[in-house]
């Protein structure tokens, strides 16, 4: 198990083989700053679809050496998503990043039904990772990007996907705390009764390799101490790897909450249940955030 993302770094490089990403129209500084990085660090091997002279111009801004990409010229951000994804089709990369295009425009190339990348009758869902300096260990958090409301169905495809990432990290058995507003279970709160229908399949096995109880509050998944006061005997409590909100607003409040207001937070974020991972980070995301998303990728690879 990992606390870090700085021991992932470690562990993909002492792998001694690369993984090959391939970049979505990476045209721009932040995203050539964060491949140029994973590139000298040993994570990533990166190969970057986009416009060759913006490409060579970003670099330069960058004080990156073109020359440790492999680039493939494409003057056209769609044209560019929709080469990066075929090229995914074609074997000729292991996992995606969204680079300087819109989200929803590298959504649809992934979603495209006939040259897309996600199984039949697969459904898309968001991880992020957290590292919060207060917490003993990586947090794996779900879904606080892509699914708005999901259904009970949706959410047990959400808390899998979250599963196999904790997985791909090194959690063995993940403890997956199944967030509501209170640890009792209250018809007046879908959510909490569906937490708990959600718990009783993974102890039933309908749901399987991980731990997981609910409805939790969010002190009692996290905090010892609030599992003390209030007397809860849970396998999960206060030891969870990973946080299945119950809706897309409670999650990423969460996640912005961690980012604005917690000193020396990291972060991850990569789409799960396409036929690799891809990287998905807003434009706007530091350059360490994306960083690590690209080392989360890297590992989450079959």
């Amino acid at each position: 198990m990992f606390t870090s993302f700085t021991e992932i770094f470690e562990e993909l490089r002492s792998r001694g083989t690369r993984k090959r990403m391939v970049a979505a129209w990476g045209v721009d500084g932040h995203t050539i700053a964060a491949a140029s990085k994973a590139v000298e660090l040993g994570l990533a091997d990166v190969i970057l679809v986009g416009d060759q002279e913006l490409i060579a111009k970003a670099c330069s801004e960058e004080n990156v050496d073109p020359s440790i990409f492999t680039i493939v010229h494409n003057s056209g951000e769609l044209s560019s998503v929709a080469q990066a994804v075929q090229m995914i089709r074609d074997g000729e990369g292991d996992f995606l990043m969204k680079g300087l295009c819109s989200t929803d425009k590298f959504l649809r190339a992934i979603l495209n039904k006939e040259t897309g990348l996600l199984p039949p009758k697969g459904t898309l869902t968001h991880c992020t990772a957290l590292e919060i300096p207060s917490y003993h260990k990586l947090l794996f958090v779900g879904d606080v990007a892509v699914i708005p409301a999901p259904d009970i169905k949706q959410k047990q495809i959400i808390m899998e996907c979250l599963v196999k990432t904790a997985k791909a990290v090194g959690v063995e058995t993940p403890k997956v705390a199944i967030i509501a507003a209170t640890e009792q279970v209250l018809t007046s709160q879908p959510a909490s009764v569906e937490a708990a229908m959600l718990s009783k399949m993974v102890e039933r096995g309908q749901i399987k390799g991980c731990i997981a109880d609910g409805p939790l509050a969010l002190d009692v998944a996290i905090d010892q101490e609030s599992v003390a006061i209030k007397g809860l005997v849970s396998p999960v409590a206060g030891d969870a790897d990973c946080l299945l909100f119950p809706n897309i607003e409670s999650g990423n409040v969460f996640y912005k909450a961690n980012s604005k207001l917690v000193p020396g937070v990291r972060q991850a974020g990569i789409l799960v249940g396409a036929k690799v991972p891809c990287v998905l980070s807003s434009r706007a995301d530091s350059i360490d955030t994306k960083l690590n998303s690209i080392a989360i990728a890297a590992m989450s690879v079959k």
